[in-house]
């Protein structure tokens, strides 16, 4: 066999495989089962109109044979990764439903919080402590520590995110966009989770809660 050049790696049925080794021949040596011939055109018009002409063209040369599987090479690709896609999307589903989850208990446990040291900010604040600094502490010990178990969150889907690149097509593993808004959306949460129960503390008779303390 003479070798009359070389090509870069080509994927020929999936993109999360590694590409196998092979070797293209003229159409005129191919000793095989006759399987038909695959036609690539690129054009810069509707791929729609340009199937109809090729179709057409076809059919005026060999009337008699058939063209099946249509399709631009998009969506080749697509359907490519239809398995892919499918488990990624279960996959998003899930991690929606669990960050909904998260985000709910979060407020749960922050808003119980905050509500039980309603009778210890009446006191402060009768005290001489003022209704901003009453609220701002109490945002700021909310948030630091959902700030905290958010950095721990991210440092561990970091290391972890290499493990699912292979299900991943389009999307980086490490996409920043994801790695921002969740923490943001978990803080967003806590945030009000601290804030109206420490509003409604703020705005407490001080004298009323010296009386029930």
């Amino acid at each position: 066999m003479t070798v009359v050049g070389v090509v870069a790696d080509q994927h020929q049925r999936t993109l999360d495989k590694p590409a196998e080794p092979e070797f293209y021949e003229p159409y005129q040596q191919y000793l095989g089962p006759a399987l038909g011939t695959m036609l690539v055109v690129r054009t810069q018009q509707d791929p729609a109109r340009m199937a109809a002409s090729l179709r057409q063209t076809v059919h005026n040369a060999y009337s008699d044979q058939p063209i099946s599987e249509v399709m631009t090479m998009q969506e080749r690709v697509s359907e490519s990764m239809a398995e892919p896609r499918l488990y990624t999307s279960l996959l998003g589903i899930f991690a929606a439903v669990a960050l909904s989850l998260t985000a709910v208990g979060v407020y749960g446990i922050m808003a119980y919080s905050v509500g039980q040291r309603v009778r210890e900010v009446g006191i402060r604040m009768a005290l001489g402590a003022q209704p901003m600094d009453v609220m701002h502490a109490v945002m700021r010990s909310g948030l630091s520590l959902v700030a905290a178990g958010a950095a721990a969150g991210i440092a561990g889907a970091w290391m972890l995110s290499r493990y699912i690149e292979s299900m991943l097509y389009g999307v980086a593993p490490r996409d920043p966009v994801t790695f921002v808004a969740a923490p943001l959306l978990l803080l967003a949460v806590t945030a009000m989770a601290c804030y109206f129960p420490a509003k409604r503390a703020t705005s407490i008779d001080p004298n009323q809660a010296l009386r029930d303390g």
